[in-house]
């Protein structure tokens, strides 16, 4: 089949390098050579490199990425979660039951997640898509773009047009892409703030990841790899009311130390804040629609949902998937890889999971998210009777590790 060479006219054209973007277009270019494959991005060149946060990878993610050459150089960074416990408390209640322990295998040496620093993980799928010849364009958003029967044309913003047979929106939750493409959302707040930070701690957290229910939101400790000079590490995502979080991010350092102190406790010794704490404000937004004609959403750009279950970051991998699978079948077909009838194949495997999982994670933090009494009581029974069934506890780790039914054979760990 002939392919389009020229830089001007790559087959799919991808907006957003972050590690969703990226990853899409690693998996295609791997999969089909001779597709010509392009990344435009509207974020400055060296953006991503400033980012302090850190992201936990489900056992099925990593899979992925060693299939996609990329994890051998992220392993040596990643920190496993060997366990997970859970508890429901208030911030000042002098004991914190755990109400539910989760071993961190999904099978013997293979944990269900790992913590990676979100520029490693972008820089190691950099590198890998140029490996691979990807061109990528940094601090240049798209315009606008108009399809027609073989193909859409894109309008950079410097004037610069691109003829593709397919777009990639994975521009974020607040996706321009998303709206030019005329995909309406249904979206909501609530009236909650993530706040992120990294902390230094006097004693090793063992692989040990946490997260307390607490009635403004979940507060969450992530093991993280220790730094260079040995000092053990966690990433804190601590989920307050809004005008809260923005008081704690903007206002004294100490105020700030103390109410992290009330929450994270003393368990790992004395702790110490080691990067500016900033707030994002959390809300669900679900597209309407996965796909338009010449256009697929991934990522961000087709769900944004609370970080209760720490999901959000594979639910865009899953999309990756799915999305390079329907991709590199159609093209082996000969199929035309941008029409519509293909595309729906993605949307169709990918929407009822993902509307499946925003609900639960609001669901979660409604039931969570409070300090009335009779919802603690049954919260907290509930809680109780998982921890004692086993099958069930292995049931939920599964579907955490994102190795439930239905998985793209990506995350399967086989090649597509």
């Amino acid at each position: 089949m002939e392919r389009n060479t020229d830089a001007n006219t790559p087959d799919i054209l991808v907006a957003g390098a972050g590690y969703v973007g990226l990853a899409a277009a690693v998996s295609l270019k791997q999969a089909r050579p001779g597709l010509g494959i392009a990344v435009v991005d509207a974020a400055p060149a060296g953006v991503w490199q400033k980012d302090g946060r850190a992201s936990a990878i489900a056992a099925a993610a990593c899979r992925m990425l060693d299939q996609l050459g990329v994890w051998t150089e992220i392993t040596s960074e990643a920190q496993a979660i060997t366990e997970m416990i859970v508890t429901d408390s208030r911030t000042f209640d002098p004991v914190r039951p755990a109400f539910l322990t989760f071993d961190g295998e999904v099978a013997p040496g293979e944990p269900f997640a790992h913590m990676v620093a979100n520029k490693v993980l972008n820089g190691a799928l950099r590198r890998r898509a140029q490996e691979l010849g990807i061109d990528i364009i940094e601090g240049m958003a798209v315009q606008g773009f108009e399809t027609n029967g073989a193909g859409i044309t894109v309008h950079l913003a410097d004037g610069i047009t691109l003829k593709t047979r397919l777009l990639v929106a994975a521009d974020g939750v607040n996706s321009k892409l998303r709206d030019m493409a005329g995909i309406k959302t249904v979206k909501w707040e609530y009236g909650q703030s993530g706040i992120v930070c990294t902390v230094a701690h006097e004693r090793p957290h063992n692989g040990r990841a946490e997260e307390h229910f607490l009635p403004a939101g979940p507060f969450a400790t992530l093991p993280l790899k220790p730094d260079k000079d040995g000092t053990n590490r966690s990433s804190i995502v601590w989920v307050e009311r809004t005008e809260d979080a923005q008081r704690l991010v903007d206002g004294d350092d100490l105020v700030f130390e103390h109410e992290l102190e009330q929450r994270f406790g003393l368990k790992l010794g004395e702790i110490r804040v080691t990067d500016k704490p900033r707030a994002w404000p959390l809300g669900l937004t679900l597209a309407r629609a996965f796909v338009a004609p010449r256009i697929a959403l991934a990522g961000d750009a087709a769900h944004g949902i609370h970080p209760i279950a720490g999901q959000g970051l594979n639910l865009g991998f899953k999309d990756v998937a799915a999305l390079a699978e329907v991709i590199v079948e159609a093209d082996r077909l000969g199929q035309d890889i941008g029409a519509l009838d293909v595309l729906e194949r993605y949307q169709q495997w990918r929407r009822f999971d993902t509307v499946q999982m925003g609900v639960t994670t609001d669901v979660l933090n409604r039931l969570f998210s409070n300090d009335i009494a009779p919802l603690r009581a049954v919260r907290d029974i509930g809680l109780g009777l998982v921890e004692r069934m086993p099958k069930l506890k292995a049931f939920f780790i599964r579907q955490a590790s994102g190795l439930s039914g239905g998985t793209p054979r990506l995350l399967k760990g086989e090649a597509i």
